[in-house]
């Protein structure tokens, strides 16, 4: 059975796409700017109205309560929100600390205020936000655009041991090409409205 079913899922002018996640994939998702990458992750999160259905082990979206959906399909956005004061303050409350060892901080930035993190600061802490979570699925829309290669590189060893979990599949937009050949195991193209599978990465693939 499939992790994640998308049937006839249509946002914004993107047109009606059906296709599937299985445990262990990651699907690499681009297409141009402005095409509707961030409003496709958004849709599956069920944050935005949509048409179509998602379904979870075959459970369908709207018979899940939309926190408890949220929760095992989460969003990464590419801009992660702390309203908060501290840094601690948006994480599991019994998250252990290793995950900030994980993306490369000391302990103590539980303390830190959330309002003077950096950008690649927010974007690897909101890394951990979501995957201390566990979720089934994490949408991620682009987790490392903002990072050095050394916490690149941390954040792709994070995602690889998350997906050798049973029971994970991500959806990751990336415009590193070099990335997505890492990670990915699947392409997924947005060009004209349309979401299409490719069964390679190809020249077109980042527009």
């Amino acid at each position: 059975m499939p992790l994640l079913s998308l049937r006839d899922l249509a946002i914004g002018s993107l047109k009606p796409f059906s296709n599937h996640l299985y445990e262990g994939d990651c699907v690499a998702l681009s297409g141009p700017s402005g095409s509707g990458k961030s409003l496709l992750l958004r849709a599956i999160a069920d944050l935005d109205p949509h048409s179509g259905a998602c379904f979870l082990r075959g459970e369908p979206c709207d018979q899940i309560p939309a926190p408890e959906w949220r929760r095992m399909v989460m969003l990464t956005p590419s801009e992660c929100r702390w309203w908060l004061p501290t840094v601690g303050e948006h994480m599991p409350a019994a998250m252990p600390s290793s995950w900030y060892e994980k993306a490369g901080f000391n302990p103590d930035v539980a303390g830190w205020e959330a309002g003077r993190l950096s950008s690649g600061e927010r974007q690897r802490l909101g890394l951990i936000r979501t995957l201390s979570r566990s979720p089934a699925v994490a949408l991620l829309d682009e987790p490392s655009a903002n990072l050095d290669n050394r916490n690149r590189d941390r954040v792709e060893r994070m995602l690889t041991a998350y997906l050798a979990e049973p029971g994970r599949a991500i959806c990751l937009v990336s415009h590193d090409q070099e990335q997505c050949l890492r990670l990915a195991n699947r392409f997924w193209n947005i060009i004209d409205d349309k979401v299409r599978e490719l069964s390679e990465l190809t020249p077109t693939f980042q527009v």
